[in-house]
């Protein structure tokens, strides 16, 4: 109705003269008696149509008060145009709300869309910043899919650079063994302290860089080999956790080459600094860096154009969508900056969404130092927290219970916001039932489903109709908003709203579940139809968020 309502008025005012109709919105009421969804199309309108807002509003009152489903509309204030649904509509959105494909649309169809997220760095630790990125990227992937978008989900892991030299460095120094991957982060620590305190393990670690580079050292090339793959196996485990099958890897040992030979095919573009290669960004308002080091090695920035061209190159998309931390923006402007003067299909079609920090309440970690909550302790350790919880559950596996509360209590956290804000993780808040975390939605939806069963067992069976209740009402007209807010975050890339969603439909049921008799009234299968189309949409919205649904806790 929403979409009825801005075609009506946004037809009316061409005709009247106002083309395009820019900053007319259609909203939903949420304050009670006076309606259901409001424009400001006569405030707006007047002032490009030299009427006066209520002289425009009866012409709009006209056109909307035609359309099917619609009971009453009225003006408002100093000209607000307040409308007011039949109830019949939202009957058809309590049943729409049944279904499985509720809340989907093709606003995306035909376009192909490449995610890129996590990110983790073989031989270091998957931090904290990897499950933000994890979090928010699957959740994008997952809003592109929903609007009928075909879309590939990469993961850009750094397996060479001077991080992977300082780790070998520390296996060497410290005698571990690279087939463990836990002991790959103490060696990067390790190598990492010994870089900046010490000259002459600067320069052991800098020849190591370029011999993995150049693959002259069979011993070192063998450590390599075993270490990479022990990361990357252990990274697998922790994705399964997060509910995340990626189409395509791609690794800097591959891009590194590529943007190598870009670099050098392009003299018009880059020039020559102090024996390095650079990138003069100040022509576009930006700054200089460095693509090919001294030593003959490429940055971060020269993989990265290597990058573009091996996405397109193995996938060719629409829009390659890059998730990454908010201290790379500048950074990224510059390399696409580079890239649009001999790619420039190729950067267009680049969209960098970046994240703040997530911090605990004693402050940053940091990987240098070791002095790090890695994003694997951390879901490790509100598994254990949810562990005794899950043990008083319902659930059949109460193991896979805990890990479920555990991704939610993380997941959410990081989504319930802008992306560009930092979070200070609350360990107790992430984990509580009582609102304003992912397991409080969680406990909702598997509440929808024992009455569901309930209601099975004693013979009740749905029976969509319409609202008889003013809570009634309440739900269905919340329910009605879930395609806009779907639409919503797919198109902002901010997953927050279907969060803030989820989160007052949870809040709206447990009320109204609080307050009403649902099986042992004579409304049994009016109710049971409304908890099963808020089971369906909250379960819609929890895997929107990449949250598992667990049926009982």
């Amino acid at each position: 109705m929403k979409e009825k309502i801005e075609a009506a008025v946004m037809k009316e005012l061409a005709v009247l003269g106002f083309s395009g109709a820019k900053g007319v919105t259609v909203e939903y009421i949420d304050e009670a008696g006076r309606g259901d969804l409001t424009t400001n199309a006569a405030m707006v309108g007047a002032k490009v149509l030299g009427m006066s807002p209520r002289e425009l509003a009866e012409k709009l009152i006209s056109v909307i008060e035609k359309l099917e489903g619609v009971e009453k509309v009225e003006v408002a204030g100093p000209g607000f145009i307040n409308v007011t649904l039949k109830s019949e509509v939202l009957k058809d959105v309590t049943d729409a709300a049944t279904k499985e494909s509720w809340g989907k649309n093709e606003s995306l169809s035909g376009k192909r869309v490449m995610v890129e997220y996590t990110d983790p760095n073989p031989f270091k630790e998957f931090h904290i910043g990897h499950l933000m990125s994890n979090a928010i990227g699957e959740s994008i992937a997952r809003l592109t899919e929903y609007t009928g978008a075909e879309t590939k989900r990469a993961n850009y892991q750094g397996d060479v650079g001077p991080h992977v030299a300082k780790a070998i460095w520390g296996i060497q120094k410290l005698e571990l063994d690279p087939h463990d991957a836990g002991a790959l982060g103490k060696a990067y620590t390790t190598g990492s302290k010994a870089y900046e305190e010490d000259p002459s393990a600067k320069v052991q670690i800098d020849g190591l860089n370029k011999v993995l580079y150049d693959k002259t050292d069979e011993k070192v090339n063998e450590i390599y080999a075993v270490g990479r793959e022990a990361s990357l196996a252990h990274f697998e485990e922790l994705y399964k956790r997060l509910g995340t099958q990626f189409d395509y890897y791609f690794y800097e040992s591959e891009t590194a080459p590529i943007g190598i030979e870009l670099v050098k095919q392009h003299p018009e573009v880059f020039e020559e600094s102090d024996g390095a290669t650079v990138y003069k960004g100040e022509q576009d308002g930006l700054h200089t860096r460095v693509f090919i080091t001294s030593h003959g090695t490429p940055t971060y920035e020269a993989k990265d154009l290597g990058l573009l061209k091996l996405k397109a190159d193995t996938w060719e998309s629409d829009s390659s969508v890059y998730v990454t931390a908010q201290e790379q923006q500048e950074y990224f402007k510059v390399m696409l900056a580079a890239a649009q003067k001999f790619m420039p299909e190729l950067a267009a079609k680049a969209v960098h969404i970046t994240h703040g920090m997530m911090r605990l309440p004693t402050g940053k970690m940091s990987s240098r130092t070791g002095d790090v909550i890695t994003g694997e302790s951390l879901l490790s350790e509100l598994t254990e927290a949810a562990r005794e919880r899950a043990k008083e559950s319902k659930a059949e596996d109460s193991e896979k219970l805990a890990s479920d509360i555990a991704v939610a209590a993380i997941k959410y956290q990081i989504l319930k916001q802008t992306i560009g804000k930092d979070i200070v993780f609350d360990k107790e808040r992430a984990l509580s039932l009582e609102g304003d975390s992912g397991p409080y939605i969680q406990y909702a939806y598997a509440r929808t489903q024992s009455i569901q069963a309930a209601a099975k067992e004693a013979g009740v069976s749905p029976k969509v109709d319409i609202p008889a209740t003013d809570g009634e009402r309440k739900i269905a007209m919340l329910l009605m908003r879930l395609p806009d807010v779907v639409q919503r975050a797919q198109e902002e890339y901010e997953p927050h709203h279907v969060a803030t969603y989820a989160t007052a439909l949870a809040s709206l049921y447990n009320s109204w579940y609080a307050q009403e008799r649902i099986l042992d009234s004579d409304r049994a299968g009016e109710r049971v139809a409304l908890t099963k189309a808020v089971g369906n949409t909250l379960k819609t919205s929890l895997y929107l968020l990449g949250i598992p649904a667990p049926e009982r806790m």
